[in-house]
């Protein structure tokens, strides 16, 4: 698992104490977000590849890397270089208030449908001795324990929802 590197954080960040209230904003702003979401809820067990990510969210490749891009400069997320491959994993941060705000977001993931769906096809398709289950590129080098999420089929509820605020689509 990565660790958090409250230097490296603040650096990201552009402040200079993590108590911030420009912090908890962004913070707050990049949980407000389905995608990040779904991204945050797929890292709780370990570290993730974009592969991976892009083939469980069915998302692009460059959308799926914008929103890791802003989760890592809000300072939530962070990379680890094996080779060719740059996993992605939760950089928790120093301060327990935010420590326990990134906590409750991940244990509210963990009973919406679609955060269980998600969880299902990443388990289904990036855990070794599975049959036919992903590339066996992908399977090589992911074992992840199950989350315990599944999928929202409610494409009525993601409607209902903007996906990005103002900032976001100027950002992304």
């Amino acid at each position: 698992m990565l660790h958090a590197n409250s230097e490296n954080h603040d650096r990201l960040c552009g402040m200079n104490t993590s108590d911030d209230l420009t912090y908890m904003a962004n913070l707050y702003m990049a949980l407000a977000d389905r995608t990040r979401l779904r991204i945050l809820n797929l890292l709780r067990d370990g570290e993730v590849r974009v592969a991976a990510f892009t083939e469980v969210l069915g998302d692009s490749q460059p959308k799926i890397s914008r929103h890791l891009a802003y989760l890592r400069n809000v300072g939530i997320v962070d990379t680890r270089r094996d080779g060719k491959w740059i996993h992605y994993g939760i950089s928790w941060p120093d301060d327990q208030s935010v420590r326990n705000v990134i906590t409750a977001a991940l244990n509210s993931l963990s009973m919406r449908e679609v955060c269980v769906a998600d969880t299902d096809r990443y388990t289904g398709a990036f855990t070794p001795n599975q049959p036919n289950s992903g590339s066996a590129e992908n399977k090589s080098d992911y074992t992840y324990a199950e989350t315990y999420i599944s999928q929202d089929a409610d494409s009525d509820e993601e409607s209902n929802y903007s996906s990005h605020n103002e900032l976001d689509e100027f950002l992304l």
